[in-house]
């Protein structure tokens, strides 16, 4: 018997990956995240699966259900939203699995800010522009964030930043990004990407605010700010230039 994690994808039930689906087809046991994965994903499996949501559930509660199927001798499709290794909190559900011999794999699935990016249309990296992403959040209730990662840090460093599990959080992370981007700075805020009911709020860093409290935004949704969605003033890239040489393009 093995616990798999799988990333189901941002909500679109076409993305998840052709790996994912089989395994929520095949396994008799399946644990979602509440209303982060859609419904249509779990009309896939099994009549006579077991289905739960873990969203009122403890991790007690739930390794327990892992580990009576494991008894039973039980495959289970664990499912998180986007990929499972960004905020999925399954590196406390592998710690207590290990420690009692259950073996567990991971499936990764499309992430929120890439269902985001493409959303917005937008590439998070342009040539001479910037070359990173930064993934974060803010502190909330859940888990503070460690001392040291600093918002205002990242948006000097010119990367292109998108900010998870944050938009209650906005107000605080609009005083931190000012100082650093200035007020006319692009912002967006993409609420439940790839789901039907999508919505994309663009702004700048002195707008933002007032527009995401008037559509009522107040929670699934992603920030992405700087870097590469402040400008569309940037060079071709060299990879397709006629005189950049490769193994698949070599010089004549």
């Amino acid at each position: 018997m093995t616990v798999h994690f799988i990333g189901a994808g941002p909500g679109a039930p076409d993305l998840i990956t052709v790996r994912g689906l089989e395994l929520v087809r095949r396994c008799p046991v399946i644990l979602y995240a509440g209303s982060l994965v859609p419904r249509e994903i779990l009309a896939e499996a099994r009549s006579d699966a077991r289905i739960l949501d873990t969203a009122p559930m403890t991790l007690d509660a739930i390794l327990e259900e892992m580990i009576a199927a494991h008894r039973r001798g039980q495959e289970v499709a664990r499912l998180h939203s986007g990929d499972p290794s960004l905020y999925g909190a399954i590196a406390e559900q592998i710690r207590r699995l290990d420690a009692v011999r259950i073996p567990w794999t991971i499936t990764p699935g499309v992430p929120a800010f890439a269902a985001a990016a493409a959303a917005l249309g937008r590439e998070l990296t342009l040539p001479g522009v910037a070359q990173t992403v930064i993934l974060t959040r803010t502190s909330v209730r859940a888990s503070p964030v460690p001392e040291g990662e600093d918002l205002a840090a990242y948006a000097r460093s010119g990367a292109t930043l998108a900010i998870h599990l944050s938009i209650t959080n906005l107000a605080r992370i609009l005083r931190e990004l000012e100082p650093v981007l200035g007020p006319a700075a692009p912002i967006f805020v993409v609420h439940r990407a790839s789901w039907p009911d999508q919505r994309i709020i663009r702004g700048t860093i002195a707008t933002i605010r007032d527009k995401v409290k008037k559509a009522g935004i107040t929670r699934t949704a992603l920030i992405l700010a700087g870097g590469a969605l402040a400008t569309e003033d940037f060079e071709d890239s060299r990879l397709y230039a006629p005189d950049h040489h490769h193994s698949a393009r070599p010089r004549e």
